[in-house]
């Protein structure tokens, strides 16, 4: 058996070297569709491996917690009576909303604030602005951000809201270039801070940065939500400032944020945020309790915060799972438009190999002759589709790589050449040789050796 296929092999090559024009035609729509499928699932496997570096940035298992300005709606004509109408107080999203989701909300993992100052740096005659974080120790867990140098911050750190601080990668390379920073201090806005961690460097895109509204944590300086709220701002806290920038009307103080009398509702500073924190994030035991835990939280919020509705609750999974659910829905169109010219190509085999068999008659009539049978034919002529289609993937192949590179470099769009993507094209171009091989060759052997060797 192998010794008839290495003959009708050899058949095949010497056919396809008579025609060799006519041959690699036939086989640029392999040679094109191999190469587009290869490239398309290139870049959905690029697009896949995205989003899931977006949900590891995200946390697969977190939800979201964030201030915002209570919504309100009614007539116009009803403005000025709404003006007179009082306010309901609302706390404002701030540490003992964490405490009571930790207490009472179940399947929490961990949970940590937030609360973000732009401020400067300054260390060594060197200044830039950047962003002081406050958290507590379970952050960096939640955020997948490791410590590279140094250690977390210690409870006992925490409870005395001492001066300390981990800092971004990126910022250690500019303020603590060739030294370790660890038991050294920088200042951070009107504070000395001393650096007890380093935070490993966390590859965060352009791309990522805007869409996901996310910050470049290298940058970012970290320290206790504790010593943010004593040590530099807490917006929850009436002060002196304060009050001079109500522009002399009158305040009441409640619950530790500030009423104005004229009806403005909660204040700080004129800029409306009277929330301690900036965000609070919830980390589940398992993805599959997200959106349950999220309603949770959202009754508990709403009831504490008094019916004021100025929080929004955002669960990554869920909005990360849709744009997956985008990009495989796109993938799978863009596959099927480049299969296509699989198809394609199989006709061109199939009509060359047609017109192949009319133009020799003669030789299948001599071979019939001497004893070849009628799987002899049909063998001989699928092998030289096969020959021609297997070709075609090889080139195809290699093409559709070079195409997924090119991509990449040109578009800035991440390619991923799989194994699997090359197995699945160029089988399939092993299946099209097949299926549009096998008529001409059953139409050759279907062939009376007599008329055969007659025909001019």
């Amino acid at each position: 058996m192998l010794q008839k296929i290495l003959y009708n092999l050899d058949i095949a090559l010497e056919a396809i070297q008579r025609n060799k024009l006519r041959a690699f035609l036939t086989s640029l729509g392999i040679i094109f569709g191999v190469s587009s499928v290869i490239a398309m699932l290139a870049i959905g496997t690029g697009a896949q491996q995205e989003v899931l570096k977006q949900m590891e940035l995200l946390g697969t298992n977190n939800v979201i917690v964030q201030p915002v300005v209570e919504q309100r709606e009614g007539n116009v004509g009803d403005e000025n009576s709404a003006k007179q109408e009082k306010k309901k107080f609302s706390p404002g999203l701030n540490l003992e909303d964490l405490e009571s989701i930790k207490q009472l909300v179940p399947q929490v993992e961990k949970l940590s604030p937030e609360i973000m100052y732009e401020t400067t740096f300054i260390r060594d005659a060197r200044i830039r602005t950047g962003k002081l974080i406050g958290v507590n120790k379970d952050y960096f867990g939640i955020s997948n951000l490791g410590i590279v140098e140094g250690s977390n911050f210690s409870d006992l750190q925490i409870k005395n809201a001492d001066p300390v601080c981990v800092i971004g990668y990126d910022v250690k390379t500019r303020f603590f270039a060739g030294e370790s920073p660890i038991g050294k201090k920088i200042k951070v806005g009107h504070l000395w801070l001393t650096v007890v961690g380093v935070i490993e460097k966390k590859e965060v895109s352009t791309e990522n940065i805007e869409n996901l509204g996310i910050r470049n944590f290298n940058l970012d300086i970290y320290s206790p939500a504790t010593t943010v709220l004593l040590r530099f701002k807490n917006r929850a806290v009436l002060t002196g400032k304060d009050l001079q920038s109500s522009g002399g009307r009158s305040v009441i103080f409640m619950g530790g944020a500030m009423i104005s009398s004229s009806g403005g509702g909660n204040n700080n500073s004129g800029d409306g945020n009277y929330n301690q924190l900036d965000k609070l994030i919830v980390k589940v035991t398992d993805t599959k309790y997200s959106a349950t835990i999220a309603d949770v939280i959202s009754r508990m919020l709403q009831r504490r915060h008094n019916d004021v509705v100025d929080f929004e609750i955002i669960v990554p999974e869920q909005l990360l799972q849709q744009e997956q659910r985008t990009k495989r829905i796109f993938n799978i169109v863009l596959s099927s438009i480049a299969s296509i010219s699989l198809i394609v190509g199989g006709i061109g085999i199939m009509n060359i190999m047609l017109a192949s068999v009319v133009e020799r008659y003669r030789e299948i009539g001599v071979r019939m002759a001497v004893g070849a049978q009628k799987k002899d034919i049909e063998l001989q002529f699928l092998t030289e589709a096969l020959t021609i289609s297997i070709t075609g993937g090889f080139i195809g192949i290699i093409l559709g790589m070079a195409f997924s590179y090119a991509i990449e470099a040109t578009a800035d769009i991440a390619t991923i050449v799989t194994p699997i993507s090359i197995f699945i094209s160029f089988g399939v171009a092993l299946v099209i040789g097949v299926v549009f091989g096998y008529y001409p060759a059953k139409r050759a052997a279907q062939h009376d050796p007599v008329h055969a060797l007659r025909h001019e």
